[in-house]
């Protein structure tokens, strides 16, 4: 079947995980129908892997979730992807009391038993991390949670966590969300602590991420927009109106623009569009990558689905990613 999605797995969680995963921060229990037209469109099309947040929409994504998932009551044919434990303007609220704070909000909000896999949204280095893994596996021996990860924890951070599991006999963290894809993190996009492993810097990142084979979520795999095909040098001063301000922070950079001059060449010859073809860009890594996407709608969704027919060569991505002059 032509576009049909791939699934992988994750340690621990029963379900196949649909390779593209939306993300729902523009998902709304206060556009309820809007928001479940999206939801139906996708899960039609093989997409039953949804990512959330604690804080996603002041709880509304994590609500509206809830409620779709009752009205269809196909639970147990979706993944469900949550975070929590974001640092707020006050203080850092990686802490085993705030991890279970945000776990039963979150749970009540999506009207369910438990979450598929469950990352902590951020890292707080100064926390020793035994206490975390060990309120974590408290959770996940509870069947609160199925898995559990880190996003935006740096890999040293999560080789050390598993390594306090294996020590102590404990369940590890079998997953991570950082930013990667074809554009480099030039900036934090929302102020320090935001993990990416993207760019010629991180390399020893993706070489561990490579031989551990641990699943990566990867936010922000499209930089926020600046491959969504809407920018281009001709129209750069409208980056302002096209881009957030996490976007132009992270992303709008020469370093990056190169890349996107590449993309859209490509794309032009082999006659797709410019996000699928930075989609295939991140689907044709040596990595285990479920990139998390957006979509406004159903027909958005079914775009991003033909990244999966483009076929890049070896040196094709080394070109994109600026790594060689030709192709």
């Amino acid at each position: 079947m032509r576009n049909a999605m791939p699934y992988g797995q994750v340690a621990g969680v029963p379900v196949p995980v649909a390779r593209l995963v939306l993300g729902t921060m523009i998902v709304s229990i206060q556009e309820r129908e809007r928001s479940f037209e999206l939801l139906d469109g996708v899960f039609s099309m093989g997409g039953n892997a949804f990512d959330t947040a604690h804080v996603y929409a002041g709880g509304q994504s994590e609500r509206c979730l809830g409620a779709w998932l009752q009205a269809r009551a196909n639970r147990e044919q979706v993944f469900i992807l949550s975070k929590g434990c974001h640092h707020n303007q006050d203080r850092a609220r990686v802490t085993p009391y705030d991890l279970s704070a945000d776990l039963h909000d979150s749970l009540a909000r999506l009207q369910t038993d438990y979450i598929d896999l469950y990352l902590l949204h951020r890292d707080d280095p100064q926390v020793p991390v035994g206490i975390i893994m060990d309120a974590l596996n408290e959770h996940h021996a509870k069947g609160r949670i199925r898995a559990f990860g880190g996003s935006n924890w740096t890999h040293q951070r999560i080789a050390e966590a598993n390594a306090y599991a294996a020590r102590h006999g404990l369940t590890p963290m079998v997953a991570s969300s950082p930013n990667f894809g074809l554009a480099e993190q030039v900036l934090d996009p929302w102020g320090p602590g935001c993990v990416s492993i993207s760019g010629p810097t991180n390399q020893d990142a993706r070489a561990w991420y490579q031989s551990s084979g641990m699943p990566i979520f990867a936010y922000s795999s499209l930089g926020r927009g600046l491959f969504s095909g809407r920018l281009s040098r001709q129209n750069l001063p409208e980056a302002e109106r096209l881009l957030d301000s996490a976007a132009r922070t992270a992303y709008l950079h020469e370093v990056n623009l190169k890349r996107l001059d590449r993309v859209a060449q490509l794309a032009a010859e082999r006659g797709y569009s410019v996000p699928q073809v930075a989609l295939a860009y991140v689907l044709h890594t040596p990595l285990k990558v479920f990139p998390l996407v957006g979509a406004a709608n159903a027909g958005e969704f079914a775009e991003n689905l033909r990244a999966l027919e483009i076929v890049l060569t070896p040196e094709e991505c080394a070109w994109l990613n600026l790594e060689r002059n030709e192709r």
